[in-house]
Parts: structure tokens; sequence; C-alpha cells
């Protein structure tokens, strides 16, 4: 390995810890095979997330957007190669396959690209990482020379990736250890809705109310309809709402109401396995919360978090309004993003949510 080599070694494991420098780093990788530009993408299912060198994040953002994932085997291809180095699109398309496949014709080469050499690397959240290589149509097939020139580097992009994915679940399960100090049970759930870690608190639940599977399902029929609406609308702009959803009394159980929180940020991570949190509250006589764990918990405002205790405490909103010394208008409006964060649709709701006095009936 050359000087250029040995640097962008460096760089890569840098790009490990800090996913922020992968834009840099493979534009280094890109320049090092000499090609136009380079991305590295996720794919699970439907789902499809990139990171991308600066001149390729247009091209990869109107791939998706024109649905190109799903009407392309390219992938497919490469996946079912099954060789551990990099591979051209020549070694997975016959000269006529190339020329008559859409993507090329179509999307690719009117952009001028056209040459790939991808490589497919499994990481322990289950995820396929691919890195492709871009090449430029005019500039011909990616030479041997230059996949050799990969292939020797790629063992440290697949253990960079691996460290990444792992420093991720790392994450994932001292979050949910974290809430199981304070007494909250809950369970981490990755992209599709499945269980990634659950604390002692959850596992208690498990042969009450919840199950583990594809995904977190809840024994409740109704009950679990909410849940899969709300699992299908993480990937939309609706992610950022938390969903409040009642769990019936079961024999030992009491009344409980699961809270989905969405993880921020999180699609915009390549290695973030997890996409919420399903925190898990007893609907028993307790304290109402801190306004600090009204913060942390919902997201709320420090203005909102006063809010939403004054009403747990059966407060109305106009002494509420007095003794803050805002508008009875600005209170409500407060209160209708307090409802909003905490999924509920009625004040009743927010004061049994906070001070557990039972739970509204799943419909």
């Amino acid at each position: 390995m050359d000087e250029q080599g040995v640097d962008l070694i460096d760089r890569v494991y840098e790009a490990a810890a800090i996913p922020e420098l992968w834009p840099s780093v493979l534009s280094q990788v890109a320049k090092f095979s000499g090609s136009e530009g380079a991305v590295l993408f996720t794919i699970d299912r439907d789902d499809f997330r990139s990171v991308a060198t600066p001149n390729l994040t247009d091209t990869v953002a109107a791939y998706v957007e024109e649905g190109w994932p799903a009407r392309t085997d390219r992938t497919a291809r490469l996946i079912a190669k099954r060789h551990a180095g990099f591979v051209t699109d020549l070694d997975v398309y016959t000269q006529a396959e190339f020329e008559r496949e859409a993507v090329f014709r179509e999307f690719f080469r009117p952009r001028g690209f056209g040459m790939g050499a991808a490589t497919v690397v499994n990481v322990p959240t289950g995820d396929q990482l691919i890195f492709d290589i871009e090449r430029a149509i005019a500039e011909g097939p990616i030479p041997r020379e230059m996949v050799g020139r990969l292939d020797g580097l790629r063992p440290h992009l697949a253990r960079a990736a691996t460290m990444s994915a792992r420093l991720r679940m790392q994450t994932v399960r001292a979050a949910a250890q974290a809430l199981d100090t304070v007494g909250l049970p809950a369970a981490v759930l990755g992209r599709r809705g499945q269980i990634l870690a659950l604390n002692g608190g959850c596992e208690a639940l498990l042969q009450g109310a919840i199950q583990d599977g594809r995904r977190l399902r809840l024994l409740n029929p109704a009950a679990d309809r909410l849940l899969a609406q709300a699992l299908a609308e993480l990937s939309t702009e609706a992610r950022s709402s938390v969903r409040s959803i009642p769990l019936p009394a079961r024999e030992e159980h009491a009344p409980t109401i699961l809270h989905l929180l969405p993880i921020r940020r999180a699609a915009e991570d390549l290695f973030a396995a997890a996409s919420a949190i399903a925190l898990f509250t007893p609907l028993s006589e307790r304290p109402i919360p801190t306004l600090s764990v009204l913060e942390g918990l919902f997201d709320l405002t420090g203005a909102e978090a006063r809010v939403a205790r004054g009403i747990a405490e059966c407060r109305s909103v106009a002494e509420l309004a007095g003794d803050f010394g805002v508008t009875q208008a600005t209170l409500r409006s407060q209160l209708k993003a307090v409802m909003r964060k905490t999924g509920v649709g009625r004040q009743a709701e927010l004061v049994d949510l906070f001070s557990g006095r039972g739970a509204p009936a799943a419909k």
C-alpha cells in the first residue's frame, strides 16, 4: 500500500468513530481508485439510506426519488455474486445486458456515469452496507488494477463499517438500561419495529402484554393496530411526533400506556439501527413526573413541561395562565403542543397519562 493508501486507511478508521467524516473519506476512496465519486448505502427491504461524495449527492437523491432501487436489479446482482471484494458492472452483467439495462440507459449515462464497482459488507445490525464507486462513462470500465487497489482497501472499509454498527448497538443497549435505572420499562426498536434491546422492566411485560418477533407486537389486537400504524409513520414526516397507545389491564398487569418516541436524526445516520424507543408506563397511582423528566421523555420545552404538570394537577387553563403571567391564548397554544407531543387527544387523557388514574380504551 502506497503513502496515499496508508493515509486513506487512517481516515477510514477515523470515520468509523465519527460518521460525519464519511463524505470526505468517500471522496478520497474515489480519487484512490481513479473514479469520479462514491456512495456508501445500506439496503434493507425497501429502506435505502446513503451518504455520498458531494458531487453525487443530488444524483443519489434523484435515484431514490425516481424509484430506481426497485426498478433495477443492479444491487440484487451484486449481492447474489457473494464475492468478498469489489466487482464491476461488467462482472454482473454481460455486455449485451449492460447495454439494455434501463438504469444505465435512462439514469446514469445522461448524467455522465455508468461504470461502477461495488462491494457488500454485512454488519451486526443485520443490514448490508454497500460501498459503490462510480466512474465517468467516458473513462470506460474501471481497470482491473484499480479493482485490485480497492480490494486492498476493502478489509479496512469492512472493519470500519462494523465498528460503527457495533458502537451504535452499544449505545442502543445503554439507552435501554439507563431507562431501567429510573424504573421505566422500555424497548429500543429498529427500523422495521423489531426489538433491538429491552430492559428488565420490559422483559417482565413480555408474558402479559407484548411479544417479540419480526416487529414488536401487542397482544391486544386493537392496540397492535395502533402500534402498526405508528411504526409505519416513523419513516414519514410524522415521525417527530410521540404516539401514545393504551394497553388494557391483563391479569396481574395494570393498565399501561405505550409511548413510541422517535429517535431524532436516526434517518440521517447510516449506522443507526434504532428508530424509536417504546416506553411502557403502568397506570398505577404515582407521583406526577418532575419537569425535567417531562422535558426529557416528550421533548417538551420548559414552558410546555410546566403546563403539562399543571394540567396533571387538575388546574384550569385560566388558573395556570394567571400563575405563569401569560395570556390564556398562549397557554392554550402551549397545551396544544403538549398534547401533540404526548399523543393524547383530550385534557383528561393527559391527566391520566401523568397521574396513572386509568387508561383510555384502544379503538
